[in-house]
């Protein structure tokens, strides 16, 4: 009995045993289910930091500041798949805030909807969750512009911002190519409709209603458009043929001509009705009014045979003439024109709005005539109004000026007057620069730059500004016009990796523009300038400054319309603020760099591409070049240009381009300030993109938008991942501004 218990006891232990060894199992099966359920943790932080800049509303629940499973734990709006968050959908929560600033790293998220809510107040962040299909701000209070980094989202299917106060459209819409609904309604965006919608192949829906576009909506002929609504704006023109059969249009509360637009001016056609071509003038239904009566009397005749028929004979001849006179006149008019420019190497008139077309080409000589168009062909008076046109004296040239075909500031400045309520910055006075500078005393002079000096100015409110007076009457003949067209250039500039103007004076023969003030100085002295006061820069934030110069390239480059070349790229004009954010300063300034003093300095022949030595001709690719020798700056710690060196050490991109490939030159070559503080893989992708920026030959040089991606690729890689949202919207940095791998 006593065994048979113990047996029992013994199994009854075994079963035990066994229970708890599964139990133990289990538990370790739920805790690894757990774990590969856990959301990715670059989502966990985005949403995190959403929350937070949401101000934390109580109805979003399950949400909160840190950590959290947004996917294990179904927090409120957010579908997953996987441990990858692919929506978000908070439409109508009453949300105040705004979006969050490392919301790319979401970049499984297909679908943002937080619309109707409150959220805005300044501009939407453009670090932007990059594959989105859906993107729905639509009823919130979002001011500012319309972030640049749309134009990368290649995917995006769905665009709503209507219902805003939005006021600037920097997105270039050439890769949209996917989009099908486009709403811009009920905002406050002027000017004319971007060209580059008409890139938009797949566009259905475009709602552009109740804002002050001006110009007219030829842009949008070629699209596919059924629904369109451009009403309550300040549009002109013609209606495209195209566009009237689109089954829903509305485009009422303009000013459209009810006619579709006109392959020549429609002066004629209102004077006399359409007629059938007579035989003895086939086709021609462009008449002079004159011929068109002397047509009319002939074809009428009822009165006599003979009459009618020799007043049709002589209205054929006398328009056979004017016709020959016509030809004539253009033949004479384009060998007149394409002999005068070849002898001045300078065409046309914007003022005028001639026909002539001239592009410059690299070699520094121009096309001949590209087109010629006649206003009103067989009309004399139209005829003498162009010849004329065609053969006024081009205006005045400057002869130091250097052009390339992709540099949009070959066109002589000049033309209209600048509305200057379209100016987007503060209009100082010379007093109050003067007594924000103390008279711009020496002791608040901070630097001297190509283009001027440089002061420190505080302004009553406490707001620090860098002042920079610009001497432009040695220059130009109308300083004052151009000053004022220079300012709405550089107004327009909105990137947060540029120098931000703040204002502008014009006034008694001072030209002043006023920028945010950055407490770091710039990048040249922070590397070059030990006085015993700034930080070795980390390797971190050597490739964040990087990362965002180059955003600012790719953004003068690919996004602004017309392009912007920066033409001085350097150290000293790269900008650092109490974070080592990069703010890249002088863009807008390129119609004052060709300049022989500026072209022959030692500090800036570091920088020149070898095509500008030899022929001064810029480009975005001499950009480019200069961009790599920064690159190279902030690798090495070394001056683009040191005399103090050994003459083969003298030129950094002659020194250093031969070791980049070099895995052992290359640890020589590194700063020593590091000491040795850097992963190995990050330097070597690095120095290939470097070794691709300063190549010799302009046309093996990548674009901007490469560049950024190679280094966007090197942070991902080496776990970087918070220098990627690392920008002038981003405030949330540990004390030193640094980042651990």
């Amino acid at each position: 009995m006593a065994k048979a218990s113990l047996g029992w006891f013994r199994q009854a232990s075994g079963m035990a045993s066994v229970s708890f060894t599964g139990a133990v199992m289990l538990l370790m099966a739920t805790a690894f289910l757990g774990v590969t359920a856990d959301t990715t943790s670059d989502d966990v932080t985005a949403l995190n930091t959403f929350y937070t800049t949401l101000n934390s509303p109580s109805p979003l629940t399950n949400w909160v500041a840190q950590n959290g499973d947004p996917c294990g734990q179904s927090w409120l709006g957010i579908t997953c798949s996987g441990s990858r968050v692919i929506t978000i959908k908070l439409p109508s929560m009453g949300l105040q805030g705004t979006l969050g600033y490392n919301m790319n790293i979401l970049t499984a998220l297909v679908e943002l909807d937080v619309s109707n809510n409150n959220l805005g107040g300044s501009d939407i962040p453009y670090n932007l969750p990059p594959n989105l299909e859906r993107l729905n701000l639509e009823n919130n209070s979002f001011s500012g512009t319309l972030p640049y980094s749309i134009s990368q989202m290649s995917s995006l299917k769905y665009l709503n911002i209507g219902h805003n106060q939005l006021s600037g459209i920097n997105v270039m819409f050439n890769q949209l190519t996917n989009l099908t609904t486009l709403d811009l309604s009920d905002n406050k965006f002027s000017g004319t409709l971007p060209d580059s919608l008409s890139s938009v192949t797949s566009l259905t829906m475009l709602h552009l209603q109740n804002n002050q576009f001006t110009g007219t909506i030829d842009v949008l002929s070629d699209l596919p458009l059924t629904d369109l609504n451009v009403e309550n704006n300040q549009l002109s023109g013609a209606i495209p043929d195209k566009l009237k059969g689109i089954s829903n249009l509305q485009i009422s509360g303009n000013s459209f001509s009810n006619s579709p637009a006109p392959s020549s001016p429609p002066s004629t056609a209102s004077q006399s009705p359409p007629r059938q071509p007579s035989k003895g003038n086939p086709g021609n239904s462009n008449k002079n009014p004159s011929i068109a009566s002397n047509g009319d009397d002939g074809s009428d005749g009822g009165d006599g045979g003979g009459g009618g028929r020799s007043s049709k004979v002589g209205g054929g001849a006398v328009a056979g003439i004017v016709i020959s006179v016509v030809v004539l006149g253009a033949m004479v008019a384009f060998f007149l024109i394409k002999r005068k420019s070849m002898r001045d190497q300078r065409g046309g008139d914007p003022e005028k709005n001639e026909p002539l077309t001239l592009r410059p080409i690299a070699s520094g000589k121009f096309n001949q005539l590209r087109a010629i168009s006649i206003v009103s062909p067989t009309a004399k008076e139209g005829l003498q109004k162009t010849v004329s046109m065609n053969l006024k004296p081009p205006s005045k040239i400057d002869l130091h000026k250097s052009f390339d075909e992709s540099d949009p500031t070959d066109k002589p400045v000049k033309a209209k007057k600048i509305d200057l309520s379209s100016i987007r910055a503060t209009a100082y006075t010379v007093a109050d620069l003067q007594m924000a500078t103390e008279s711009f005393s020496a002791n608040n002079l901070i630097g001297e730059g190509s283009f001027g000096r440089v002061y420190r100015a505080e302004i009553s409110d406490n707001k620090v500004l860098a002042v920079k007076k610009i001497n432009l009457s040695a220059l130009l003949s109308n300083p004052s016009d151009f000053f004022i067209h220079l300012v709405a250039k550089i107004s327009k500039l909105n990137h947060p990796n540029l120098s931000e103007l703040d204002g502008y004076c014009s006034e008694h023969g001072q030209y002043l523009l006023a920028y945010e003030f950055y407490m770091n100085g710039s990048l040249h002295d922070f590397l070059h300038l030990s006085d015993g006061y700034n930080k070795t820069l980390s390797w971190n934030n050597r490739v964040k400054i990087a990362l965002g110069s180059a955003r600012a390239l790719e953004y003068m480059h690919e996004t602004c319309s017309p392009s912007v070349i920066h033409k001085n790229f350097k150290s000293s004009n790269i900008l650092l603020d109490n974070e080592l954010n990069p703010h890249v300063s002088d863009c807008g300034f390129a119609e004052l760099i060709p300049n022989q003093e500026l072209q022959e300095s030692d500090e800036n022949s570091g920088y020149r591409a070898p095509e500008v030595t030899m022929s001064g001709q810029y480009s975005q690719k001499s950009d480019v070049y200069s961009f790599g020798v920064v690159m190279l700056e902030l690798l090495t710690g070394r001056k683009a240009f040191d005399r103090s060196q050994p003459w083969p050490q003298q030129s950094l991109v002659r020194w250093a381009t031969p070791q980049l490939h070099d895995i052992d030159a290359l640890d020589q070559m590194v700063d020593p300030a590091l000491e040795g503080l850097y992963p190995a893989k990050s330097l070597s992708r690095f120095a290939d993109a470097i070794a691709l920026c300063v190549q010799p030959e302009p046309e093996f040089r990548p674009p901007m938008s490469e560049v950024v991606q190679s280094l966007v690729r090197l942070v991902q890689r080496s776990s970087m991942g918070s220098v990627l949202s690392c920008d002038s919207n981003s405030r949330r940095y540990d004390d030193t501004g640094d980042y651990a791998f």
